[in-house]
């Protein structure tokens, strides 16, 4: 049995390595005998190729000629945490290369840490684009450093297309939703874009009940925010309508109420809760309820929102320690992990673990790695909207 749990690429390469080896040990005892060398060759070679197809037409690809079985291959996947732990605990530590919120940051290695005495996480905090580049920095010098990497859904395309990660087996994504997982990834945590007022501007029994209300006149220079929000647009259009003209008509009667832009979402709520202008109509839900704890004078829309991918994991190929790998992946998408992602402040992937606030809106309209090679045309036609440069 391999001792590795990543899948099934390492054993294709196994079987290419055993087939050259078939090849070329006819070639030596060719030149060991009295036939001439070419003549040894193309006998032998065609022998082993006959053999070949005769193996692959009998018990194909997947069983691997002088390998494990993908079965095998896949078996740590198939263990439980626990035994999983006992065999990452002998590689003692899992490197972690994620865009992490500072109060995750101290929660989330800590509490693995904690369950999995033994293993240490070496976590290498940058914006996706950088770990990104870093990772192709490192295998351009013939390293891998990284265990796992994370990524928010715009980044994922990218990590994917360059071939870095692998394909396990994950249990623990069975729960998830078609837009939350893939073959080469599950999502951590997610993110929403909400609209919400100031609650000393908008009085009691006026407030928007939908994002239809806010086409309404009576908000014309009362409404803002963040420039590069797209994704709105696009959740509406491909989710809510699943029409593209609905969606743009929707979103150019609220631009004719003279919106006005932020850069920076946290800016963008605070500038709410000083009054700016009533009405935000692309915050984030998470920003919410911390500052109306605290006596800010703001509500949210929580009856619906555009829903994305805000953090994911990935086991990266040629792991260093690939048992730890894998047991960081399958906790953090767990239930267990996915508590402790709420603990520290995040909006859990996971549908049966409910964030620590109410900040997951009624109706999402959740985001998928598909839709992502469509965002450049959504983003020039919400800048045409709002006349953005």
């Amino acid at each position: 049995m391999r001792s590795s749990p990543i899948a099934h690429s390492q054993g294709l390469t196994s079987w290419r390595f055993c087939y050259m080896e078939e090849l070329r040990r006819p070639a030596q005892a060719a030149f060991a005998s009295k036939e001439t060398p070419q003549r040894g060759l193309r006998r032998n070679e065609m022998k082993a190729k006959k053999t070949l197809s005769t193996l692959i037409a009998t018990i194909g690809l997947p069983l691997m000629i002088c390998g494990a079985s993908a079965a095998k291959v896949f078996a740590a996947a198939a263990d439980s945490l626990d035994q999983l732990y006992e065999k990452a605990k002998k590689e003692g530590k899992v490197t972690l290369y994620a865009p992490l919120s500072p109060q995750t940051m101290q929660v989330l290695p800590a509490a693995f840490m904690k369950r999995f005495p033994g293993i240490t996480v070496d976590h290498v905090d940058a914006t996706s684009d950088k770990l990104i580049a870093r990772v192709q920095a490192e295998q351009r010098g013939g390293r891998v450093i990284a265990d796992v990497i994370s990524g928010a859904l715009t980044y994922l395309p990218q990590i994917l297309d360059l071939k870095i990660v692998e394909q396990v087996v994950i249990p623990e994504a069975a729960a998830y939703p078609s837009q939350l997982k893939g073959d080469l990834w599950v999502a951590t945590d997610t993110q929403y874009y909400i609209a919400g007022w100031n609650t000393n501007l908008v009085k009691k029994g006026e407030e928007p009940k939908t994002y239809e209300d806010l086409a309404n006149p009576k908000w014309k220079n009362n409404i803002m925010g963040e420039p590069r929000d797209y994704q709105v647009l696009v959740g509406f259009a491909k989710r809510k309508y699943n029409n593209d003209e609905k969606a743009v008509d929707l979103f150019k009667r609220i631009a004719a109420n003279q919106v006005e832009f932020h850069r920076g979402h946290s800016q963008l709520t605070e500038f709410l809760m000083a009054g700016q202008r009533a009405i935000c109509f692309t915050c984030y839900s998470h920003h919410f309820p911390s500052r109306v704890k605290k006596g800010a004078p703001i509500q949210p829309l929580m009856v619906e929102g555009v829903g994305e991918v805000g953090g994911s994991v990935m086991v990266m190929k040629g792991a260093p320690h690939p048992n730890a790998a894998l047991l960081w992946v399958r906790w953090a998408v767990s239930e267990e992990g996915q508590k402790v992602y709420a603990q520290a402040g995040e909006t859990p992937a996971h549908p049966r673990v409910e964030p620590l606030e109410k900040i997951r809106p009624v109706t999402p309209y959740m985001l998928s790695i598909d839709d992502v090679k469509e965002f450049p045309r959504y983003e020039k036609t919400w800048k045409e909207i709002f006349s953005i440069r």
